[in-house]
């Protein structure tokens, strides 16, 4: 359907099959189903931020209450926080400043 989109409409539309797919009936991950789910499939956005407080703070809180669940809009928003925080977003940055 996105054969003729944007690069960007094409990334979003990769970011929500990848959610849809691992998401229940009712279309929410369960935090430890999240959590895997950032590892799995954002793993070069958070490799070595283990450290960062920030980091710390939002893996934390998918660590505690469990039985919450996770809707599309929050998992984007834990996707945009962790990518800002990411060594490799600064690394993108650079390329396109260095062209």
């Amino acid at each position: 359907a996105l054969g003729k989109g944007s690069d960007l409409e094409k990334a979003f539309a990769t970011v929500a099959l990848v959610y849809n797919n691992a998401a229940d009936p009712e279309g929410k991950l369960s935090k430890a189903e999240t959590k895997s789910l950032l590892q799995t499939q954002f793993g070069g956005f958070i490799q070595g931020q283990e450290n960062k407080p920030k980091y710390q703070e939002v893996i934390s809180a998918l660590d505690e209450e469990s039985e919450n669940k996770i809707d599309f809009e929050d998992f984007m928003i834990l996707l945009v926080s962790l990518a800002l925080m990411s060594d490799l977003l600064q690394e993108i940055k650079n390329v396109k400043t260095t062209k």
